[in-house]
């Protein structure tokens, strides 16, 4: 395929003129190089008004075609062959960045942002709190209570630990006392050994996640918002939600994933950011909501499994079950609240879209799902007591399956950066060090004037490998069973 940027049938004339931004078609496989770029001068005004988000669109016949519904190909097609943004206004004394995305990732960036003295606006599209896969959903009637994303975490990294240590003086989180281990299809449960300690968000994952940025002063919230359009423009992106302008920025920062971000990054200006984004695979999971009138049984008829957390093996439908009421409300007592995970294989036979999930779909996956513990617990068939509540979730774009292996991706040329676990893993922890590694790469940008150079680029070319791990994530420090101990399993059955 022949590229763009060597068509000669393409002028530079065809190109949108931004004043302080310069413009070149880059060749994907290799890196950035400075005698590409087409220098854009500012005397073209009719160029850059059209350009401005934040003015009105023109009446013209010539409409901006909308990009939703629009396939994977024809996205990645545009990301491809998109011209590259280059800012070459001089950073201000007081920069603001703009972070778009408010999970751990997004968080910790805006955390380590206010450490170096630079303000930033998080933009989330959470209408309950942010987190992101941090959620924990709470009936107030009943009560019942579900950690339904993010169940634990560990912290093998000195960084992340100083995080956690601070969490933990604060009365954040503490220390998950409760046993987990791995349980194999007919009742076969061994215990991981007591270390690594595990952490659990007191009163759920969200309020860990609202509670990040209650001592901020140099960070701004903005939510629920679902930022939809990024333009550069003088020197500076400016943010839009469905044509309504968000603000605008001296650099950006992605800090989510998925056919959202791909979007959004479809037509930035940043195809270098694009093409990596666009290499992220990633699983689906089902969430399994389900509160019962008494504990669990087994066939050995205790009056409570053994576990508050397990690992399933062997149970196609099931790859994880935690028992809420014991994990977060230390109780044996009243409804138990359990959350249960599939396995990504069948998260990937059952996907349909997250929005709108079909009600036979939803039925199906929960019979299946609820079938699937009596198989893990050696319980008969239909022996498993029904729950008198339940709530489905997909997460359509859960966890990654393969990984570029470094803490984030910063464009210095187009001012932008990507955070997430997936750069590191899938876990909390990669999560916060990919914020962190982000932040101080934007900060110390900005304390060289935001020069027009490679010398702060990272991630832009790095290779993808394939990730191992549990299907509800990673958990450094935790290997599986069969690594960390010989521990005799306890048989639930007889």
């Amino acid at each position: 395929m022949t590229s763009v940027c060597n068509n000669p049938f393409i002028s530079s004339s065809f190109l949108p003129k931004f004043p302080n931004v310069s413009i070149f078609f880059p060749k994907i496989s290799n890196p950035i190089s400075p005698n590409r770029c087409i220098r854009m001068n500012s005397s073209n005004k009719e160029s850059m008004e059209s350009r401005n988000p934040t003015q009105r669109r023109s009446t013209s016949p010539r409409k901006f075609k909308p990009r939703h519904g629009t396939s994977r190909r024809s996205i990645l097609k545009k990301s491809l062959s998109q011209e590259q943004v280059i800012f070459t206004k001089p950073v201000p004394e007081d920069p603001v960045v703009g972070i778009i995305g408010g999970g751990m990732s997004g968080l910790t960036c805006a955390l380590c942002l206010e450490k170096r003295g630079i303000w930033s606006t998080v933009f989330d599209t959470g209408i309950h709190g942010l987190g992101g896969r941090m959620g924990t959903r709470m009936i107030d009637h009943q009560p019942l209570i579900f950690d339904h994303a993010a169940q634990f975490f560990t912290a093998a990294n000195p960084k992340f630990a100083e995080l956690v240590d601070d969490w933990l003086k604060r009365g954040l989180v503490h220390e998950w006392q409760g046993t987990i281990g791995e349980l194999e299809v007919g009742g076969n449960f061994v215990p991981f050994p007591s270390s690594p300690p595990k952490y659990i968000g007191v009163n759920g994952m969200r309020p860990l996640a609202d509670s990040l940025l209650s001592q901020t002063s140099l960070v701004n919230v903005v939510r629920p918002c679902w930022v939809s359009g990024l333009e550069p423009f003088n020197g500076t992106w400016h943010l839009s939600e469905k044509g309504k302008p968000c603000g605008q920025f001296d650099a950006i920062v992605i800090a989510h994933n998925g056919k959202c971000a791909n979007r959004l990054l479809a037509a930035s200006g940043l195809p270098l950011i694009a093409k990596q984004m666009k290499r992220l695979e990633l699983s689906s999971i089902w969430a399994l909501m389900a509160a019962f009138e008494d504990p669990l049984p087994t066939a050995l008829n205790a009056e409570s499994l053994p576990f508050e957390g397990a690992f399933v093996k062997g149970v196609e439908s099931v790859s994880w079950m935690a028992n809420n009421t014991k994990k977060l409300l230390g109780s044996d007592s009243g409804p138990q609240c359990w959350t249960f995970f599939s396995t990504a294989t069948f998260g990937k036979q059952n996907k349909v879209p997250q929005e709108s999930i079909p009600t036979v779909t939803a039925e199906k996956v929960k019979e299946a799902m609820l079938e699937g513990v009596e198989k893990a617990l050696g319980l008969s068939k239909g022996s498993l007591q029904r729950p008198f509540y339940t709530k489905l979730q997909l997460w359509g774009a859960a966890l990654p399956t393969n990984t570029p292996g470094i803490p984030c991706i910063f464009d210095p040329r187009g001012r932008a950066g990507i955070c997430g676990d997936w750069l590191l893993g899938s876990s909390l922890e990669a999560a916060a060090i990919s914020g962190i590694a982000l932040a101080d790469q934007i900060a110390d940008y900005f304390e060289q004037g935001g020069p027009c150079t490679d010398e702060f680029a990272v991630g832009l070319h790095n290779e993808y490998k394939t990730l191992v791990g549990h299907d509800i994530g990673q958990f450094p420090g935790l290997e599986s069973v069969d690594q960390t101990t010989n521990a005799p399993a306890l048989t639930l059955t007889t």
